[in-house]
């Protein structure tokens, strides 16, 4: 149920993926520097595993100078770097659309992206979830349902809309944007691929678009992670949900693929070297 406590997968140790977890918080900038993790028992407790997994996990993080344990102060993130302001301008805006299934940490690897650049992040549920929810409402539909034929057809195309428009303000600034959507039918749509490329082609910014792969076991802790409504139909019938979509699927256009499996690189490392590919394609 999504209201149930996180429970780890078994694709990678369960000290590793907690750890994994946490790291990209951190990096992402969900925990910030100075701030105080929950206690091992806290985190045992939320995590559903046994205090030797939280210490073992903790024990990694430590080791890579992400978290420091002090006396009666507990564990503290240690990320000075967060506070440096970071902007990179480019001749041309640039339009990154990152896409991927639900708990593939499009999202996540969004918020590195802008924390690496200084662009803003638009993101689709950020942006226009009160207003989908309330439209959901008014015609008879759960306010969390993203899976009816009435959401597909009457709603989802004007969030997209929105968030394409809010894209074309900053575009239209000269300003760079970072957009995290799922982006699954749309891709699959060359009618609409066209579109959006002309759109911004017309605008003078570049348009790149990313793939976040994640597998089904490493989907399944995101989702649980982060907990939210619109996810429980999808983990009140996981099997049903997971034998449904095609994790192997990639957009029918030029793409940059990020693997954010178990055993994928950071998503840090995987920013960084994504913004390098970018950066050089502009000189």
């Amino acid at each position: 149920m999504a209201g149930e406590p996180p429970r780890l997968s078994r694709s990678e140790s369960l000290h590793q993926q907690l750890a994994r977890n946490i790291r990209n918080d951190i990096e992402s900038g969900r925990l910030r520097d100075g701030q105080p993790l929950p206690s091992t028992r806290d985190l045992a407790k939320q995590w559903q595993v046994s205090v030797f997994t939280i210490n073992e996990a903790m024990k990694l993080l430590i080791d890579e100078g992400l978290v420091d344990s002090r006396p009666r102060a507990g564990r503290i993130v240690t990320a000075p770097d967060q506070a440096k302001r970071v902007e990179v301008r480019t001749s041309r805006p640039k339009v990154l659309l990152i896409g991927g299934y639900a708990g593939s940490g499009k999202t996540e690897l969004g918020r590195i992206l802008a924390r690496e650049t200084g662009w803003p992040i638009l993101d689709k549920d950020t942006l226009t979830r009160p207003v989908v929810e309330a439209a959901l409402e008014f015609i008879g539909c759960s306010p969390n349902d993203r899976e009816s034929e009435k959401y597909l057809t009457a709603i989802r195309p004007r969030e997209y809309e929105a968030l394409r428009s809010a894209v074309m303000e900053n575009v239209q600034c000269g300003n760079s944007a970072i957009v995290t959507a799922p982006f699954i039918r749309e891709l699959r749509d060359q009618a609409w691929i066209d579109r959006t490329q002309a759109t911004f082609t017309a605008a003078d910014a570049d348009v790149t678009v990313v793939w976040v792969h994640c597998d089904i076991d490493t989907m399944l802790t995101y989702v649980r992670h982060r907990g939210a409504a619109r996810d429980a139909s999808k983990l009140d019938n996981w099997t049903t949900y997971a034998a449904s979509i095609d994790i192997d699927f990639r957009p029918p256009i030029d793409h940059i693929v990020i693997d954010n499996s178990a055993t994928g690189a950071p998503l840090q490392t995987q920013a960084r070297e994504l913004i390098a590919t970018i950066l050089g394609a502009d000189t």
